[in-house]
């Protein structure tokens, strides 16, 4: 009759994130637009973009990044993270397959 529970109070880590690093806010790194590849996304309204990264531990690392909305050559972008690089654009076949 007299038994209490004791809560267990969890030590370590509070949340779950699945192998991967926290983006901790305000951590964006700069970086230069230097070719623009072509269109992408269903309605062609994304565009993908070649950069260089200009600060941070991937300075000087040249990536493929698609990016929403008007950009042009030589714009800063600011990436929260530059581990993670576009996938090529696959070029279209238009009626008939390789004719």
């Amino acid at each position: 009759m007299g038994s209490k529970k004791q809560q267990k109070i969890k030590e370590g880590k509070s949340s779950s994130t699945k192998g991967t690093e926290k983006i901790l806010v305000g951590e964006a790194v700069p970086a230069i637009v230097e070719d623009i590849v072509g269109r992408t996304g269903f309605r062609g309204e994304i565009t993908q973009v070649k950069c260089r990264v200009l600060q941070g531990a991937d300075r000087g690392k040249v990536m493929r990044r698609n990016v929403k909305g008007p950009v042009r050559l030589r714009d800063i972008l600011m990436l929260r993270e530059t581990a993670i690089e576009a996938r090529k654009i696959k070029s279209k076949v238009t009626k008939g397959a390789f004719s």
